[in-house]
């Protein structure tokens, strides 16, 4: 069975108590070779049992599933172009220096605190984002950070005149079909994560706070998916048909290359880079507990849903164990290129 260790590390999440339940779906020439899930949607207050296809809250896939989508839609349709400054487009925003290729690279080198961040008005949190500055080691480092993606957001704001999350949904989740992917999901069908003291168990509501106070001017979270959804924006992100919904074939495969600035720091534009060289992958990942893996040469591809934030965030060995899953799909799709390169 094609990725079987990749498929007995996800279940020893579950099985080792590691994440409460997971949700996962592997494709495999584009074609889905394995979908399923296992073990339980919360543990507290009560036990519950995962169910087929549940909604969860998908944290920093916002990021490249809509915001970074979208961002290169509007520059196929010439509305923006990401190596232009932001200021072109957010006229209170201080350094003329950076542009919208910073942002999507995490090249940005953001400086400064915001004090009581969590605590602030959309209005305050807003302002105190804009008086943040951008440090010397701009376009020379990677430091990975939301703030890049909430700026793209406003930026989507700002051309289409709609808040960026609805933005979202009508420029992206409809157009692709993803009828499960939400930012305002069903609470009976959403998967809970955290208990915060002061809001009790988050069912239904983003866990990521700066997108709870930006609600839906916020591009970096704030999305519910299934795994059917990302499986299906996956093969669509993977398909080399020429007509499509979204964007052209040429746009996503121009993803699976180094796009900083200096064009060896290992990020694309929005999504981060896995593999060798020769043989590069898109991966991203998000906090409450999910990721993605795309290879474009043999169109395979990996998701994975957890809730690995429930009942606490205080969840390390996850990462661990979340690094280890990635190294082996890795190393059984080089085996699988290995070996078709020495059957031809």
């Amino acid at each position: 069975m094609l990725y079987s260790e990749t498929t007995n590390k996800i279940q020893q999440l579950v099985r080792e108590g590691i994440v409460p339940g997971a949700s996962f779906g592997i494709v495999h020439h584009n074609k889905i070779i394995a979908q399923s899930f296992l073990g339980y949607s919360q543990l507290i207050p009560e036990v519950e049992v995962l169910i087929d296809d549940a909604l969860y809250d998908v944290a920093s896939l916002t990021k490249v599933v809509g915001t970074t989508t979208l961002i290169l839609k509007l520059q196929e349709e010439g509305k923006l172009n990401i190596d232009d400054p932001i200021k072109k487009y957010l006229a209170d925003y201080q350094d003329e220096r950076v542009t919208l290729r910073h942002l999507l690279t995490h090249t940005a080198d953001f400086q400064g605190y915001i004090k009581d961040r969590n605590q602030l008005s959309a209005p305050a949190l807003k302002q105190a984002l804009f008086g943040l500055t951008n440090g010397n080691s701009l376009g020379e480092t990677v430091v990975y950070s939301d703030i890049g993606l909430i700026f793209l957001g406003f930026i989507i704001e700002e051309i289409l005149d709609i808040p960026v999350q609805k933005a979202l949904k009508q420029e992206i989740l409809v157009p692709l079909g993803l009828a499960d992917s939400t930012f305002n999901p069903n609470v009976d069908r959403s998967v809970p994560t955290e208990i915060i003291p002061e809001l009790g168990l988050l069912r239904g509501i983003v866990h990521d706070p700066k997108a709870r106070i930006l609600k839906e001017n916020c591009g970096s979270a704030g999305l519910f998916s299934t795994v059917s959804d990302l499986l299906k924006f996956m093969r669509w992100f993977m398909s080399d048909d020429p007509i499509r919904p979204v964007l052209k074939p040429r746009t996503t495969q121009m993803l699976f290359s180094d796009q900083t600035p200096t064009g060896h720091l290992g990020r694309s534009l929005g999504w981060d880079l896995r593999g060798s060289s020769e043989n590069l992958s898109v991966y991203h990942t998000g906090f409450t507990g999910t990721f993605m893996l795309m290879n474009q040469t043999t169109k395979d591809g990996l998701v994975v849903l957890t809730n690995r934030v429930h009942p606490t965030s205080d969840n390390t060995l996850y990462l661990e164990k979340r690094d280890e899953i990635v190294t082996s799909f890795l190393a059984e799709h080089n085996e699988i290129v290995t070996d078709s390169h020495s059957k031809m």
